[in-house]
């Protein structure tokens, strides 16, 4: 009898033993998922905050020895990319959407297409106001950039696109950029202005721009 009873009591043993594990991993799997939810909300609060912080920009004067310098060489023209360069665009019809479910876009366009109204909803690129806009020319089914077509001087033109294919008449005139979406993080355009700082002072882009630039950095 005292074998039988050591029995029962060493059943009721495990038997408690293994509730208490269940219950420590039912424990353990609703803090993952509590834990999993609070990282969720602090990712959200912290990208609508990026998005609306205000970004103050120090620009410092040129020294005297920068403006004499600068003064010696021409200026000059920065042909600029527009889709999935400065901004991105999608239109309601979409089937692949690339931006974030509920990010708002910066502002909406309405245009007629084929008699038929269509939105685009136009994401601005982190830092885009300090840029400006672009030249098109279709060559061979695609849109190239034609710099011919702003200056003959090639060597105080250069381009700033996404696409290699836009700039393959002019390598040599070329900074690449990585495409942007939605990354309320990006600050690709920050981190080309001391580059473009510099250009500035060269009398013949191409001699910088050449040197593989498009296999070595892309911004």
């Amino acid at each position: 009898m005292i074998t039988y009873g050591l029995k029962e009591v060493e059943k009721k043993f495990i038997s408690m033993l293994k509730q208490v594990q269940m219950g420590f991993r039912a424990f353990l799997l609703l803090t993952y998922k509590i834990w999993n939810f609070v990282c969720y909300v602090l990712r959200k609060q912290a990208r609508t905050v990026i998005q609306h912080q205000t970004v103050k920009y120090n620009i410092l004067p040129l020294s005297p020895l920068s403006r004499h310098r600068l003064s010696l060489v021409k200026r000059k023209t920065m042909v600029l990319d527009l889709d999935e360069t400065l901004i991105h665009s999608q239109h309601d019809g979409v089937i692949r959407n690339m931006v974030k479910p509920g990010t708002p876009p910066d502002f909406v366009l309405k245009v007629t297409i084929d008699r038929h109204p269509v939105r685009f909803f136009v994401h601005k690129r982190p830092h885009v106001d300090f840029f400006l806009d672009i030249h098109c020319t279709l060559d061979y089914g695609s849109y190239t950039k034609d710099l011919s077509a702003i200056t003959d001087d090639l060597s105080s033109i250069f381009i700033l696109d996404n696409s290699p294919g836009a700039y393959r008449a002019y390598p040599d005139n070329a900074i690449p950029i990585k495409s942007w979406f939605s990354d309320p993080t990006d600050t690709a355009l920050l981190n080309l202005l001391p580059f473009l700082d510099a250009l500035r002072f060269t009398s013949d882009v191409r001699s910088v721009l050449s040197r593989n630039l498009h296999h070595h950095h892309i911004w």
